[in-house]
């Protein structure tokens, strides 16, 4: 038992000490040969580990997808292969420690324009999903068909930004028309106004 205290304690100092953290790509290619094709030479390009901020520019970001590609991507043939009949979330097992899940997701999948966590959400997972009011076919997945309501985060799975993305959306859509919903009947008391 003191044994593993001690390993503890050594581990926990020594990732205290870290100045940096490692980009696993950066260190996993630390150079690589380029051939010229003017004089068939080979020059050697290395990249620099000493640097400990990570550029963003040097990261592969998430590319901007426009809605009207997330809009045919719904209904291609890669889209069917990829989920099937089933919802884009319904088979997305979020992992977490323990035995029981937090209340609430992540606040973000997505930090800096990189995918920052390694179970990213249905929708931070799959850069052809794009939340907009007239993505349809996208919205009417996160919406309860039986009483219209917008299904929550803790159901989903998605992290709590795209909530509120999705949020956004399918009120924007709720205006412009593109989605269809019940407006609530209210019943009034006449008897009030009557004399």
């Amino acid at each position: 038992m003191l044994i593993l205290n001690t390993i503890h304690r050594i581990g926990a100092l020594a990732r205290a000490n870290l100045t940096h953290k490692l980009d696993s790509t950066r260190s996993i290619i630390s150079s690589y040969p380029r051939y010229s094709d003017a004089d068939n030479t080979r020059e050697e390009i290395t990249t620099e580990e000493e640097n400990s901020t990570v550029d963003t520019s040097e990261v592969a970001q998430v590319p901007i997808i426009p809605v009207e590609t997330s809009i045919k991507y719904m209904s291609s043939d890669a889209y069917k292969q990829t989920y099937g009949n089933n919802l884009v979330w319904k088979l997305y097992k979020r992992n977490h420690k323990g035995q029981i899940p937090p209340k609430k997701t992540r606040k973000t999948c997505i930090r800096h324009g990189v995918i920052s966590t390694g179970n990213p959400c249905p929708i931070c997972r799959d850069e052809y999903l794009v939340l907009g009011h007239r993505n349809v076919k996208l919205l009417e997945q996160f919406i309860n068909k039986y009483n219209g309501d917008v299904l929550s985060y803790s159901q989903t799975g998605i992290c709590q930004k795209r909530h509120k993305q999705l949020l956004v959306a399918i009120s924007r859509a709720k205006d412009y028309g593109t989605i269809t919903f019940d407006v609530p009947i209210r019943h009034y008391n006449y008897s009030e106004w009557n004399k």
